[in-house]
């Protein structure tokens, strides 16, 4: 027996919780780090720092996670939560240092790849549906608490107090990893010799995007997760700097928005998600959840004051159906043993995105002369915000934002064309034939030990 007993779910929610409640611990302090930083072109620097470690994470994600297949799932959950995590005391001791190894950490801050794989080792076929869904659930509710908890830190304390929480809770992450967690993969599974059974190809993060040209029915549905994720990867990035330098949003402020589009969020998914799929289908329910991205990011990109932000943030809400919907219009209608490898695709695509969205919003932010001046302190910000928060602003505050609403309307016209019951009268037609085939081996089989010609006796053939 190990030292966790028998591996299960259990283990991998309690390690995704500790790392994200770690970084969302940290939501506050690093804005302020962020800008005094780099005081010059803020936007354009945070989106290249989160794109290189984006595109490190892309091109990482596949290897690692052949190589957690051959030596096991522990030792890689280990070294990305290390590596994810390593870079937080740093914040206080050497700014400079912090942001080169954010860069760095994203070659191994694959942790959900890890997780997921995981999940598939202690869980059955009919099961995994529910526990990715629990994973998931996890990673949002620490992010909707943790950014509170740090802010009211901040605020009280200061950010050194913050900083020191969050290294404390990486480390209890460490730990519990270390003594608690079981290794999921059996050991008879497991290669003795470095290398040996690891499956290179898989480990090629460009060969599954090669293999998407070859589907008519899983193309158009990579296009429309790279064009729906890409602005929503940049939005991410730099959203919170957005509303708290731009929009005037204080600490609290941007920790309440968090919770509440958060829960939000977890209450749209969980139960408005299966009433849409029940009622209009999965792909007239992604092409609502794109709908209502293009409305949010539009209203983002002309809204100018606090309580635009707020009404956008519920739309923001409705469209985080569409990754949902779209994970499982594939799990329905793609075969049984086809199922990892579309929906490693489409992770791989969301990756890549996680490299240029962030980019590509600071290099607009930087085109279209969006800097930041100063940090304001959190009182003074909300209440310019509140007396007079359209002067002295563009006429589009956000540019990023409009160009990603256009950039999902062409998501929006690919989803028009993905077939949502092709791929289902395809298996229909092959599980006939292959329930014909059977059918005519068995025949031969019963006429052949009655020593009866087959072409004779089945008039069937």
């Amino acid at each position: 027996q190990q030292a966790g007993g028998r591996p299960s779910i259990y283990h991998a929610v309690v390690v995704i919780f500790l790392e994200f409640f770690a970084w969302g611990l940290l939501t506050t302090p690093m804005l302020t780090v962020l800008h005094e930083t780099f005081s010059h072109h803020t936007f354009l620097m945070n989106g290249l720092i989160q794109g290189v470690k984006g595109f490190l994470s892309f091109l990482s994600a596949p290897l690692v996670g052949a190589l957690s297949d051959a030596w096991g799932r522990r030792s890689f959950l280990l070294l990305t939560v290390f590596f994810t995590c390593a870079p937080i005391p740093l914040m206080r001791i050497n700014p400079w240092w912090y942001f080169a190894m954010i860069s760095v950490s994203g070659i191994f801050s694959v942790t959900f790849s890890v997780i997921f794989a995981y999940v598939a080792d202690v869980t059955q076929e009919h099961e995994r549906i529910t526990a990715y869904g629990l994973v998931s659930a996890t990673f949002a509710a620490s992010l909707v608490t943790s950014p509170a908890i740090g802010a009211y830190l901040s605020a009280s304390y200061g950010d050194n107090l913050v900083v020191l929480v969050a290294t404390l809770v990486a480390v209890v992450d460490i730990c519990f990893i270390l003594l608690a967690v079981p290794e999921s993969l059996p050991e008879k599974m497991r290669s003795a010799s470095w290398g040996a059974s690891i499956s290179w190809e898989k480990a090629d993060p460009f060969a599954s995007l090669k293999k998407v040209r070859k589907d008519s029915t899983i193309l158009p549905i990579c296009i429309t997760v790279f064009l729906s994720y890409l602005p929503e990867a940049g939005q991410y990035s730099s959203f919170f700097l957005y509303l708290r330098q731009i929009i005037g949003f204080g600490s609290a402020s941007i920790a309440g928005f968090i919770a509440v589009v958060g829960i939000l969020s977890i209450v749209v998914q969980t139960v408005f998600l299966s009433i849409l799929m029940k009622s209009i289908g999965n792909k007239n329910t992604v092409l609502l959840g794109l709908g209502f991205q293009i409305l949010q990011l539009v209203w983002y990109g002309f809204g100018s004051q606090s309580w635009m932000m707020w009404a956008a943030g519920v739309v923001a809400a409705m469209s985080s159906i569409t990754f949902p919907a779209i994970s499982a219009l594939v799990s329905r209608n793609a075969e049984s043993d086809q199922q990892g490898v579309v929906q490693g695709i489409i992770t791989g695509i969301r990756g890549l995105c996680n490299g240029l969205g962030p980019a590509l919003y600071g290099f607009i932010f930087f085109l279209f002369h969006v800097e930041l001046n100063e940090v304001p302190p959190d009182q003074i910000s909300e209440k310019k915000a509140m007396q007079d928060p359209g002067d002295e602003k563009a006429i589009v505050p956000g540019p990023p934002f409009l160009v990603g609403a256009c950039i999902v309307i062409l998501a929006f016209l690919v989803a028009l064309f993905i077939p949502e019951h092709r791929m289902r009268s395809q298996q229909s037609t092959r599980k006939h034939s292959n329930s014909i085939s059977g059918t005519l081996n068995n025949n031969l089989e019963q006429s052949s030990e009655e020593d009866i010609e087959p072409l004779l006796q089945d008039s069937s053939v």
